[in-house]
C-alpha cells in the first residue's frame, strides 16, 4: 500500500489508535488494557499505572491498582532488563523467549558483583520459604533475609539477585503496599500460564505488538523485544497475512487491518491533545522514534540522556512538549513546556490541554 495519504503526524496518530490512546476502540478494563498493549514499560511504577488508566475510558487510579492487587495485572522483568506490565497468562511464555538472552547480559555485572549460580539457588530457597502457603515479602524483606543468609545486597547485588528470581519465574512482584510492590510466589500468584512453542510465542508476540503499537516496522518489534532478527523475520512470514505493508518513507511498516481502515474515513485525533506520562509505549515502544518526535527535541525528553523520561504533550500525533505537575491536592495544576515558545497552543489546543490535565487530576483523585 503506498503513503499517498500519509504524513508523520498521520502515522502518529495511528499509532495513538492502535495503542488505545484515541477512536472507538479503547479497551473496557484495566485487564484488557494490558492485555491489549501486549506488554507496557513499567520501570517507573507512577507512570506504568496512568499510562493504563489513560487507555481506559473512565479509569482512576484506584482501579489500576486494584489490579495490581487481585493479581489480574502483574509487573515483572519479561524482556530488555525492564520491567513491564503484562497479563498474568503471558509472563511465563515471555519469559522462556527472552530470559536465556537477559541471563547472558547480566551475567558480566553478576562477576563483578560476585553473584554465583549458588548464591541464586540460595537465595531463591530463603525467598521462596518465606512467601510460601500464599505470603509475600517487601524487597526490604527479603534483602534483610538474604543479608541474614550471607548474601550482601548492597551495591545492587540484592536487586541483581532478585531480578534473576523473577526471570526464573520463582518470584513476581504481587500486591502493592502503598507505592511498593510485594513479591509473591510465581506458581501461587499465577497458576495458570499458557504454553507457547517457541515459533509459536515470537509470531503471536510480533502480531501483538503490531496490532497494538502499528504502524512499526520489523526492526522496531526486534529492538522492543531484543530477539533475533533472524527469527522475527521468520515469524513475519507466518503473520504477514493478517496484517497491513504500509511504505512509509522509504521503510516498510506493519499495521492491522482496523488501524489501516481508518485511512479510508480519515484517522481521528487531528485536533487531539494528549498528556502522556514518561516512559509511555508511544514513544518509547519503537527503536525508531522519530516519526513522533522530532530528533532535534530528543535531548529536551532526556536531558543529558540520564535515562529518565519527562511527561510529554501530544497534538495530533506529534510530541511538541512536556508537562509537569505543581502543587498538591487542591493547588495542583499541570503546567506545559512546549519545544517552540513561540508556538504556544492556539484556542481549541487551549482549551484541550485543560481538559486533559482534568482527566489527569480526576484520575488521581479516582
Amino acid at each position: 500500500m503506498a503513503a499517498n495519504r500519509v504524513s508523520g503526524k498521520v502515522m502518529g496518530r495511528l499509532r495513538l489508535a492502535s495503542q488505545g490512546l484515541l477512536g472507538p476502540a479503547q479497551p473496557g478494563s484495566v485487564a484488557e488494557a494490558v492485555r491489549w498493549m501486549t506488554a507496557t514499560q513499567a520501570q517507573d511504577l507512577q507512570a506504568s499505572l496512568l499510562a493504563i488508566g489513560l487507555r481506559v475510558p473512565g479509569a482512576g487510579l484506584t482501579d489500576v491498582r486494584a489490579a495490581l492487587d487481585d493479581g489480574s495485572v502483574v509487573r515483572s522483568w519479561p524482556m530488555r532488563g525492564t520491567l513491564h506490565l503484562v497479563a498474568p497468562e503471558d509472563l511465563r511464555w515471555m519469559l522462556d523467549l527472552t530470559a536465556e538472552r537477559l541471563h547472558r547480559v547480566v551475567a558480566g555485572r553478576h562477576r563483578e558483583l560476585d553473584i554465583t549460580w549458588a548464591d541464586i539457588e540460595k537465595c531463591r530457597d530463603v525467598a521462596l520459604d518465606r512467601v510460601a502457603g500464599g505470603g509475600s515479602a517487601s524487597r526490604a524483606q527479603l534483602f534483610a533475609m538474604f543479608e541474614a543468609a550471607g548474601q550482601p545486597t548492597t551495591g545492587q547485588r540484592g536487586i541483581h539477585i532478585l531480578g534473576s528470581l523473577c526471570r526464573h519465574a520463582w518470584l513476581v512482584q504481587g500486591p502493592l503496599t502503598g507505592n511498593q510492590q510485594l513479591f509473591v510466589a510465581f506458581d501461587q500468584w499465577i497458576p495458570a500460564s499458557r504454553a507457547l512453542g517457541r515459533q509459536e510465542a515470537i509470531a503471536e508476540f510480533m502480531l501483538r505488538y503490531v496490532r497494538s503499537h502499528g504502524p512499526a516496522t520489523v526492526r522496531d518489534f526486534a529492538w522492543w523485544t531484543q530477539l533475533p532478527l533472524p527469527e522475527v523475520r521468520a515469524a513475519l512470514e507466518q503473520i504477514r497475512g493478517q496484517l497491513v505493508e504500509l511504505e512509509f518513507g522509504g521503510a516498510s511498516y506493519w499495521l492491522s487491518p482496523e488501524a489501516e481502515a481508518l485511512l479510508g474515513d480519515g484517522v481521528p485525533g487531528q485536533r487531539s491533545v494528549l498528556l502522556l506520562p514518561g516512559f509511555d509505549e508511544f514513544l518509547l515502544g519503537y527503536m525508531d522514534r522519530s516519526l513522533v518526535l522530532a530528533p532535534q527535541h530528543s535531548d529536551k525528553i532526556v536531558p543529558g540522556g540520564n535515562g529518565v523520561f519527562k511527561k510529554t504533550i501530544v497534538v495530533g500525533g506529534e510530541v511538541i512538549g512536556t508537562w509537569a505537575r505543581t502543587g498538591t491536592s487542591r493547588s495542583a495544576a499541570v503546567v506545559p513546556e512546549l519545544f517552540d515558545d513561540t508556538r504556544p497552543l492556539g484556542a481549541g489546543a487551549q482549551a484541550a490541554f485543560t481538559k486533559a490535565a482534568e482527566r489527569y487530576l480526576n484520575f488521581l483523585d479516582t
